[in-house]
């Protein structure tokens, strides 16, 4: 449900897990026991099931979900950026430059690389990167 969300979440830093297929009993157990705010737009789940700490989300938007849980949940101003692997959550590691690139971003020589250390997928500052850092600027968020 909010898939997009926690990639913007990871995006800035933030510790991001998410559960897709899991039932909603299971997302609060495992939001309770790792003392996490399960994050929703599911009001049935709130009412019924009570998280001890949740945050409902009010808009269908991304960025606008990633400015209302920043604001809501008082987090503090991101400092690592584009430090965790937009997919899995893991903390990314610096790769010797000369990890290679697909063929597209090869002209990127000098682009320091990270790599996840779980998933192994590879990222770079390119063009993607650079619209991200743009979009969370314009939000407010950088």
């Amino acid at each position: 449900m909010l898939l997009r969300l926690a990639r913007w979440l990871r995006a800035l830093g933030y510790d991001t897990l998410d559960c897709p297929g899991a039932e909603d009993r299971e997302l609060v157990h495992r939001a309770n026991t790792d003392k996490r705010c399960l994050l929703t737009r599911d009001r049935a789940l709130l009412r019924e099931l009570r998280p001890k700490a949740s945050l409902y989300i009010t808009s269908q938007q991304p960025l606008e979900q990633l400015t209302q849980v920043v604001a809501d949940a008082g987090l503090p101003k991101p400092n690592l950026v584009f430090s965790r692997c937009l997919l899995c959550n893991t903390p990314l590691h610096r790769v010797d430059v000369q990890a290679p690139l697909p063929e597209y971003a090869a002209h990127l020589t000098h682009q320091p690389r990270k790599r996840c250390p779980q998933c192994q997928r590879l990222y770079w500052f390119g063009a993607h990167a650079r619209r991200m850092e743009m979009a969370l600027h314009r939000a407010g968020l950088s």
